[in-house]
C-alpha cells in the first residue's frame, strides 16, 4: 500500500480507505448498499488491514447510526491498527438541534459517535455539509475546543463549495484553530467538477481529498454498457435519484474506453477508474467499498500498478467537458492558460 500525507498536515493515509456505508443496512439508501452485519464487516476489515487499507470512513446519518456500531465491533482489539474517519452536520432526527453545525450539535454528535464506535477518539472528523445557519467562527472553534480535547486528531470538511471552505480556513487563521485537512469530496471519471475550483484551492490551501464515490455513483462497474438495459441487480434502480447526475452518452464513451484499457492491462474497469484517480493532482486517499468480499478483493487490485501516459490521456479526453464561466478561458484560451498553467500531481 501506498501511503500519503492529509493535504497539509503530518498525518499519513493509505491511498485506498474503505467506506463502511454498507454496514448496518437500515433505511431505503443504505439497505439498498448493503447489509453487512458484524462478522462480515470483520471479515473485511481483516482484508483491509492485511492489504494495508488503514483507514475507515463512516458517519452518522450511515444506516440511522448503525455502520458506526459495526465498524466499532469490527475494529474492537485493534483500534490502534486503524485510522478512524467519521461525519457529521446531516440530519439525524426531527428535533430543532438534530442538525447542523453548532457547537451544541458537534459536541453532541462527537460524543454520540465515540460511544457508537467504542473508541475515545476520532483520527478524522469532517462536516458533512456546510451549516449556513451556523457563524463559521462557532463552528471552527467548537472544532478546535474538541481537539484540543484530545476527542478529535485532524478535521475536515465533506461537499463544501470553494468560497465555504475558503471562509473556514480563513477564520481558522485568523484566530490560530486547527485547519482543515482534509476535504471529502465526489470525484470520478465521470464526474470532473471538483476539478474546476475545488482542487486548485486544495494544492493551494494543503486541502487533501478524500474521495467517494470513485465509481460514479456505481456506473463505472463495467455492467453499464451502451445499448442494454440497466441490469436487473444494479442498486441504481433504488439510489439514482440520491446520487450525482451524469450524462448517459459521455458515460458510455468514458465506458468504452475503459473497456479497451482493460483488454490491454488485463485490469478490471473498477481497477483503471479507481486508478486513474490515484494519479490526480490533491487526491490523498480513494475510498473504496465493497457489498462482498469478492468486490473488496477487486478494488484492492487497483493499487500497485500504474497507468500509462498514453492510457491516461485518452480517459482524459473521454470524460472531459468544457467548464463554465468563469472557469473556461483558462482551458480554452492562451493568455489565460499562461496565467494559471494546469496542476500537476506533487510528488506522488
Amino acid at each position: 500500500m501506498e501511503y500519503r500525507r492529509l493535504g497539509a498536515s503530518g498525518l499519513l493515509v493509505p491511498a485506498l480507505s474503505f467506506g463502511t456505508g454498507t454496514f448496518g443496512g437500515r433505511g431505503p439508501l443504505f439497505s439498498a448498499w448493503g447489509d453487512t452485519g458484524t462478522e462480515q464487516a470483520r471479515r473485511m476489515v481483516d482484508m483491509a488491514l492485511d492489504a494495508g487499507v488503514t483507514m475507515f470512513d463512516s458517519a452518522d446519518v450511515y444506516s440511522d447510526g448503525a455502520s458506526e456500531e459495526v465498524l466499532g465491533r469490527a475494529l474492537k482489539g485493534r483500534r490502534d491498527r486503524a485510522l478512524v474517519s467519521t461525519k457529521a452536520a446531516l440530519p439525524t432526527g426531527d428535533g430543532p438541534n438534530d442538525a447542523g453545525t453548532s457547537r451544541a450539535r458537534l459536541i453532541g454528535a462527537v460524543e454520540t459517535a465515540l460511544r457508537r464506535l467504542g473508541t475515545d477518539y476520532i483520527d478524522l472528523f469532517q462536516l458533512h455539509a456546510f451549516d449556513a445557519g451556523t457563524p463559521v467562527e462557532e463552528t471552527v472553534g467548537a472544532l478546535d475546543d474538541l481537539v484540543r480535547a484530545g476527542k478529535l486528531r485532524y478535521i475536515g470538511v465533506s461537499n463544501f463549495a470553494g468560497w465555504q471552505l475558503m471562509k473556514s480556513l480563513a477564520v481558522a487563521d485568523a484566530h490560530g484553530w486547527t485547519r482543515y485537512a482534509a476535504h471529502q469530496v465526489y470525484y470520478s471519471l465521470v464526474g470532473r467538477d471538483y476539478e474546476w475550483e475545488l482542487m486548485p484551492l486544495a494544492q493551494d490551501q494543503g486541502v487533501g481529498a478524500v474521495v467517494w464515490s470513485p465509481l460514479g455513483w456505481g456506473r463505472l462497474t463495467g455492467k453499464i454498457r451502451r445499448g442494454r438495459p440497466l441490469p436487473e441487480g444494479s442498486r441504481l434502480h433504488e439510489t439514482a435519484q440520491w446520487g450525482p447526475p451524469v450524462d448517459d452518452e459521455r458515460l458510455y464513451d468514458v465506458v468504452d474506453v475503459l473497456d479497451a484499457i482493460s483488454a490491454e492491462t488485463g485490469r478490471t474497469i473498477p481497477q483503471i477508474a479507481l486508478n486513474w484517480l490515484l494519479r490526480r493532482p490533491t487526491v490523498a486517499s480513494v475510498i473504496i467499498g465493497a457489498r462482498n468480499e469478492e468486490q473488496m478483493r477487486d478494488n484492492l487490485g487497483a493499487i500497485g500498478w500504474e497507468l500509462t501516459a498514453e492510457q491516461v490521456a485518452r480517459l482524459d479526453e473521454a470524460g472531459a467537458r468544457t467548464a463554465p464561466y468563469p472557469y473556461y478561458p483558462y482551458e480554452v484560451q492562451e493568455g489565460f492558460a499562461r496565467l494559471n498553467p494546469p496542476l500537476v500531481p506533487s510528488g506522488r
